[in-house]
């Protein structure tokens, strides 16, 4: 069994996952408020969800080219100093077309951080990174039962959701001031490894990362033959796009719960606007204990089999949250269906970024694409079907992606099994 090792350049980029989660997890209960505030309707509040795609498709487009320049870590340490700027100027900014740049801005800068620390994580834990990840987004998710319990506090007590903007704001200096006292500082790539990493089509360098060679091909996490895989033009294995195909579906399914949870929970369940944004808490918290259990699952189970498990879970626990009448019991069904979601994302990046092997920067990058794909259009189809039907009948969207999710799967566990064979290849991950 792969041992996973808590260094303190491991435990930073769980704690610069979180800040992100801060942010990410407060949005969606900040968007009805927002939409309250500004007049406007479901689907045009759902622009801001379009606006975290075309940040999340620059984030992607700059993310290779700053690790060219600056490194992993710069370019994560440059993410975070995006964030806390673009979350700054969307606390103080009022009118919608400022808003949506200002989110733009801040899920630029949060997709280099996820990026950076995917691919650090990936190429510093080699088999045991899908538990590294995993534990990564627990401490995300984790923060992110913080944000929407913090802001339903501060909307009760009359202040509104804008100055928990400046929470996020005084984390990321907080944390950026400890790591520099305790001198702890992320790896950096290589100039080949970066020159792989660019997503737009630019030929990997013959002298590949050797840090991101050794987690790919050496110690390959779901026991595919990464040289043979990626091939000599570099282009990435058909498991990875399947993979990306499937974060893009799993994202849909997160966001449009962030987004438009609270609404559901307002207008079926019959809770108060503050209590609904307090409550959407619920699924980060499943997702927290998700995730930190998972992690230790992830060290002993095959990641397509435990990926289909978790959306079993998930579909069970939307099941109960639509159906519920009352808030309490919503809730609940709020906690399973985040245990559920918690592992979706992890698994899959880990899996997209093992079978890039030595492309693993070029892979990150391409992945944050998917999210854009994933965030730019489910929360707009939702908010314009919400326009027409409500969102508590909008909300059988879900159960399809969550169908089309299970099907990608299979497919997944079908092409890691049809891998190439020719080098080192674990069997304890082809039991899909």
């Amino acid at each position: 069994m792969p041992r996973l090792t808590h260094d303190r350049t491991t435990w930073l980029t769980y704690v610069q996952l979180g800040l992100w989660g801060f942010f990410l997890y407060g949005f969606g209960p900040v968007v009805p408020l927002l939409r309250d505030e500004q007049g406007t309707s479901a689907a045009v509040a759902g622009l801001h969800s379009t606006a975290i795609a075309v940040g999340a498709l620059l984030g992607g487009a700059l993310f290779a080219p700053l690790v060219r320049r600056i490194g992993r870590g710069g370019t994560i340490w440059s993410g975070l100093a995006g964030v806390a700027a673009g979350v700054t100027a969307f606390g103080l900014l009022r009118p919608l077309p400022a808003t949506l740049a200002a989110v733009a801005v801040v899920a630029t800068a949060g997709m280099l951080v996820i990026s950076g620390v995917a691919v650090v994580l990936t190429a510093r834990h080699g088999p045991a990174a899908p538990a590294a990840l995993t534990e990564a987004n627990a401490v995300c998710a984790g923060m992110g039962i913080l944000a929407p319990l913090v802001i339903g506090a501060s909307v009760d007590a009359g202040f509104g959701w804008r100055p928990v903007m400046a929470v996020e704001v005084g984390l990321i200096a907080l944390v950026a001031l400890a790591a520099r006292l305790f001198r702890v500082r992320l790896p950096q790539a290589g100039p080949a490894a970066a020159a792989a990493a660019d997503p737009v089509g630019a030929t990997p360098g013959a002298a590949a990362d050797p840090v991101a060679v050794t987690a790919g091909a050496a110690v390959d996490p779901v026991g595919i033959t990464v040289g043979a895989a990626v091939g000599a033009a570099g282009r990435l294995p058909r498991a990875y796009w399947i993979a990306w195909v499937l974060m893009a579906v799993t994202g849909s399914i997160e966001v449009c719960l962030s987004l438009w949870t609270a609404d559901v929970l307002r207008s079926h369940a019959g809770m108060t606007a503050a209590s609904a944004s307090a409550a959407v808490a619920a699924i980060v918290c499943g997702m927290f204990l998700g995730r930190l259990v998972g992690g230790r699952i992830a060290l002993r189970w095959p990641p397509a089999p435990l990926l289909l498990a978790a959306l079993t879970v998930s579909l069970a626990g939307f099941a109960l949250f639509w159906l519920a009448p009352v808030g309490w019991l919503a809730v609940t069904g709020l906690v399973v269906l985040g245990l559920g979601n918690a592992l979706h994302y992890p698994l899959a990046i880990s899996i997209a970024l093992a079978v890039a092997g030595p492309a693993a920067d070029k892979a990150a990058g391409w992945s944050a694409y998917s999210m854009g794909v994933g965030f730019g259009i489910a929360p707009v189809a939702l908010g314009a079907v919400a326009d027409g039907v409500g969102p508590h009948l909008a909300f059988l969207l879900l159960p399809g992606f969550i169908a089309v999710a299970v099907l990608l799967t299979v497919r997944l566990g079908r092409a890691l099994r049809a891998a190439p064979t020719g080098g080192h290849r674990t069997p304890a991950m082809t039991g899909a």
